[in-house]
């Protein structure tokens, strides 16, 4: 029941943070909640009953649901093209780290109590965000807030020791090319799924996420049936994900997104039958095999965030990212249903969490590569750019933002 009100409350804060951080900035809404975080899982640690504890738990998994869409896509507006793809990528290695640490809390802390005081306390420090975080130059120019775009982009030369005569220049530029006036009043979630092209992303794109929701938390509830001890597989598991990470970075840059994201769907499904096919007996085999699947699930987790934040217009970005998010918390939600199907069969849950990933890789076949390609600013642009690829004459992204 907790990891189904979790899931489902991950899934709100992924729908109404996208759309207030579309709305109202990055930086505002991050820091909100960051603050509701805090407060809700730590409050949660001392809550006298099980109802109370699941309204807190709600409220703090709509939290995390908003830092997951709002923090990915800030990170994706503050850099340049030339950092988009490491930063996008390695932005997963705090939540491969966090992973790895809850078998270890677990190990030690077997009151609930001290657990939950031990997961909820750790993200205070990120309230100094209220200190030293900018608002997205990108979203401010798109809603037409001209001056202050100009303030952050020079405030982030000056830091960077970068020349500032030029950027007014460019900023007239980049409005000039991008002729924003016709959509300054901001975008909607029917953006989407107004155009064909726009519904075959979100739907192929929106598929992707929920592999990684349903195989990932389904594969973590899956190990403790495959023998040994559950902490030390729990843990290979999350340590495998560090290096799946960094392997990540250069298959985005040397395969691209699109088959990237078709290459690590195919490992992660083919593995996971296979654990269904095998015998139980050596458990090393089956674990072995758990492992490659969860690399594949590591490697398709950064890809396809990434991936969404360059498919999605900029006005519609946060909302994009945070509607595709919410495809993989439906997928978290359905995972325990799935890995209890052992009851019935032993081989029904890897049977299902494999075939699952290579209708991913069919899909992805239909979605456009975005490797070298300038981030779209609107509807029209996301439906072209692929066409415009990247060159250092026409990119009008600030000198100071790479």
């Amino acid at each position: 029941m907790a990891q189904t009100v979790t899931m489902l409350g991950i899934l709100f804060g992924n729908l109404l943070f996208g759309y207030f951080s579309d709305r109202f900035g990055r930086r505002n809404p991050l820091i909100g909640t960051v603050i509701l975080q805090v407060i809700a899982g730590t409050c949660a640690a001392f809550s006298p009953w099980f109802a109370l504890f699941l309204v807190l738990r709600f409220l703090g998994a709509i939290a995390t649901g908003g830092t997951m869409v709002t923090s990915f896509v800030l990170v994706m507006e503050l850099v340049g093209t030339k950092w988009r793809t490491p930063l996008g990528i390695l932005y997963q290695i705090p939540f491969n780290l966090g992973h790895l640490t809850l078998p270890l809390f677990s190990y030690f802390l077997r009151d609930w109590r001290y657990f939950q005081i031990a997961i909820s306390v750790p993200p205070v420090i990120l309230i100094s965000y209220c200190f030293f975080l900018p608002e997205s130059p990108r979203w401010l120019l798109t809603v037409g807030r001209k001056e202050k775009a100009i303030l952050v982009l020079e405030n982030a030369a000056h830091h960077n020791k970068l020349p500032t005569a030029n950027i007014r220049e460019d900023i007239n530029l980049y409005m000039q090319k991008k002729e924003l006036n016709e959509e300054r009043q901001g975008g909607n979630i029917l953006d989407l799924v107004r155009t064909p092209i726009m519904r075959m992303y979100t739907m192929c794109i929106g598929f992707n996420w929920f592999v990684c929701g349903l195989c990932f938390f389904g594969g973590a509830q899956y190990i403790g049936q495959l023998g040994g001890n559950i902490f030390i597989n729990v843990a290979l598991s999350a340590i495998i994900q560090v290096p799946s990470t960094f392997f990540s970075i250069w298959a985005v840059k040397a395969w691209g997104r699109k088959y990237t994201l078709i290459f690590s769907n195919l490992l992660a499904g083919i593995s996971c039958i296979l654990i269904g096919i095998v015998p139980p007996q050596p458990t090393w085999i089956r674990s072995t095999l758990s492992c490659i699947d969860m690399f594949g699930l590591a490697v398709c987790f950064p890809t396809v965030y990434i991936y969404s934040g360059e498919l999605f217009p900029t006005m519609v970005r946060n909302i994009g990212v945070g509607t595709s998010s919410m495809f993989a918390r439906v997928g978290s939600m359905a995972a325990p249903f799935i890995a209890g199907l052992v009851l019935i069969q032993a081989w029904l849950p890897p049977i299902i969490f494999g075939v699952v990933p290579l209708i991913g890789a069919v899909l992805c076949l239909k979605l456009p590569e975005t490797l070298d390609c300038k981030l779209p600013d609107t509807v029209k642009e996301a439906e072209e750019f692929t066409k415009k690829p990247l060159s250092e004459k026409n990119e009008t992204e600030m000198r100071s933002q790479t």
